[in-house]
Order: structure tokens, then C-alpha cells, then sequence
């Protein structure tokens, strides 16, 4: 039975190399998938998914007003009906409306959706993508990963061009290592408070 999938985490924790690696485990096997990717997160280039380890493959890029059901529905008959999967990467930047096309397409036409995504934004609140999944996704996993502290990271911090963490701001900001990092919830707390800085992941800048 399809079934619409939520994997969920922190900035930095493999997402879409574990989407990549998902896409592979279909193709391995014979099967055709289809990735869509939120066009305004473009740094792998429009149209491309990326991870960090260097894994990549093409996409479908789509604007926030795309309907993704027609979207699937036109690859489906493009394709003679073949299509085994729909992987979405960066899923907390849909739009409600979105997921519930995504869920349209698991009820009715009997495809797998995965969707990879961050749950909350560099102030602690959902994405309004991730919001919906959490509500209408049959499944959800979390993909960990580990804050400097060695605790389980499952918070995120926005930092600005000179590493101090940023309080406000617009919600959506893209970016990787250069503007954001991982925590506990216990030091997003303590940086909220302005209780000195943390030391950041290799890579990252520093909090002060």
C-alpha cells in the first residue's frame, strides 16, 4: 500500500543523501522515480538536488503555487505510467495546499511519497510544509544528528555574516554550514537567553 513518509531533522544531517540513496534503491531495481525539488533552493543549481557529500542527480523543480498532483499526473502519463516513487527534497518549504496534493497522490494514484525536510525554523517554530506533514503523513522519521555538545541536535541557529546568532528575521533564508547549525534543544535555549556562544561544527562559523 503507498503510503506518504516524512523524514524529518535538524540542518546537517543527511536528508537529502538519504533521499539520493532512496532514488538509487528504486533505480537499482528497475524502477522510475520522480524528485521534486522547491525552486527557490537553487544552490545545487535549479533543478539539481545536492548533498554534502558530494551525491547528486537532476530534478523537477517546483514554484510554491506548482500543483503537485497535475505535476504527477502529467509525468505519469508522459511516461506510459511508470512511475514507482516521489521523492520531494527540502518538503518544509511546500506549501499546505502542496502537501495535500501529495497526499492526493498516494490516495489516488497508489504512489509512494517520501518527503525530506527540516521540521522547525532557526526560531523554533514549524515550517508550514512540515506543519501539514506532520499532520497527514501515514509515516515519520527522524534522520539524527549530533549537536557540538555531543547531545542529539534537533534545533537549528541562523547566524549572520560575522557568526552571531540571529533572533529575527524572515523565515525562509536559504543556505548550508555558512548560515546555519545544529543543536540541542537545551543550548538553542541558552544561545535564545544570550548565555555566551557554542563551539560550532568544522566548517561552521563561530557564535559569540
Amino acid at each position: 500500500m503507498a503510503k506518504l513518509y516524512f523524514y524529518y531533522s535538524a540542518m546537517n544531517a543527511g536528508k537529502t543523501t538519504t533521499l539520493l540513496q532512496s532514488a538509487h534503491n528504486y533505480r537499482e531495481r528497475g524502477m522510475r522515480v520522480l524528485i521534486l525539488t522547491p525552486a527557490l533552493d537553487d544552490r545545487a543549481g535549479r533543478g539539481r538536488v545536492a548533498s554534502r557529500i558530494g551525491l547528486e542527480s537532476p530534478a523537477e523543480a517546483f514554484a510554491t503555487d506548482d500543483d503537485l498532483l497535475a505535476r504527477v499526473e502529467r509525468d505519469v502519463a508522459e511516461h506510459n505510467g511508470r512511475l514507482h516513487c516521489v521523492l520531494v527534497d527540502e518538503a518544509q518549504f511546500l506549501r499546505k495546499p502542496q502537501v495535500w496534493q501529495l497526499t492526493e497522490v498516494v490516495d489516488r494514484l497508489r504512489i509512494p511519497v517520501l518527503c525530506y525536510g527540516l521540521r522547525t525554523d532557526f526560531r523554533g517554530e514549524l515550517f508550514e510544509g512540515s506543519q501539514y506533514l506532520l499532520a497527514w503523513a501515514d509515516e515519520m522519521h527522524e534522520i539524527k544528528t549530533i549537536c557540538h555538545s555531543g547531545s542529539k541536535a534537533t534545533m537549528t541557529v541562523r547566524v549572520d555574516d560575522s557568526g552571531h546568532a540571529v533572533q529575527a528575521g524572515p523565515q525562509v533564508e536559504v543556505g548550508g554550514n555558512e548560515r546555519y547549525l545544529s543543536v540541542s534543544r537545551a543550548e538553542f535555549k541558552r544561545i535564545a537567553r544570550g548565555e555566551g556562544g557554542v563551539e560550532p561544527a568544522q566548517g561552521s562559523l563561530p557564535l559569540r
